[in-house]
């Protein structure tokens, strides 16, 4: 016998001292013992686990009165929508856009249009010199009438623009600062 042979092996020693009979684990019961080891340790049992030791909580549970989860109205939707992304003022100041004939008058809202309003300032253009100079003379009151629509404070200060001028530009040839119609007269 070799010094190997000698050597008592581990299920003998454990065997020579409880005098029960040696037991060999097979492949079988080596992976039985695994899927017991791992169903023990997965995520999904320990979830489960814990969701069985706490409470229903009272937010889950439903009952006859209208909740979060609940179908919500379009509008309450919509306002909600508005709020969050801070549209209010823009939504306010478009309305007066559509509303301009209705808020400054009918004959000053036939001859100017609201173009543009950017921090408090709205730049308005008019469709004659004439009409501009009274809009000027009248952009007080306007500030007024329309921070009383608006909200204190919106409207700043009033532009008024007069008409632009005949644009010259005609086809994709023609030159950027060219001198207009004076070229043709000479």
């Amino acid at each position: 016998m070799t010094a190997e042979e000698d050597r008592p092996r581990p299920e003998e020693a454990a065997a020579s001292d409880s005098d029960e009979p040696v037991r060999r684990d097979d492949g079988l019961d080596l992976a039985r013992a695994l899927t017991r080891a791992s169903a023990r340790a997965t995520p999904g049992q320990r979830v489960r686990k814990r969701a069985r030791a706490q409470p229903p909580s009272r937010a889950r549970v439903s009952g006859a009165h209208p909740d979060d989860r609940d179908p919500q109205p379009l509008d309450t939707t919509v306002g909600r929508l508005v709020e969050d992304h801070g549209w209010d003022v823009d939504l306010r100041v478009h309305g007066v856009f559509g509303r301009w004939g209705e808020l400054v008058g009918e004959e000053v809202g036939a001859h100017s249009s609201p173009e543009s309003f950017e921090d408090g300032r709205l730049v308005v253009r008019t469709d004659s010199t004439a009409w501009a100079t009274q809009l000027r003379l009248l952009a007080p009151t306007l500030v007024r009438r329309l921070n009383e629509e608006l909200g204190h404070g919106t409207v700043t200060l009033i532009v008024v623009q007069g008409p632009r001028g005949p644009s010259w530009k005609k086809g994709p040839r023609s030159v950027r600062d060219g001198r207009g119609p004076r070229d043709t007269y000479g």
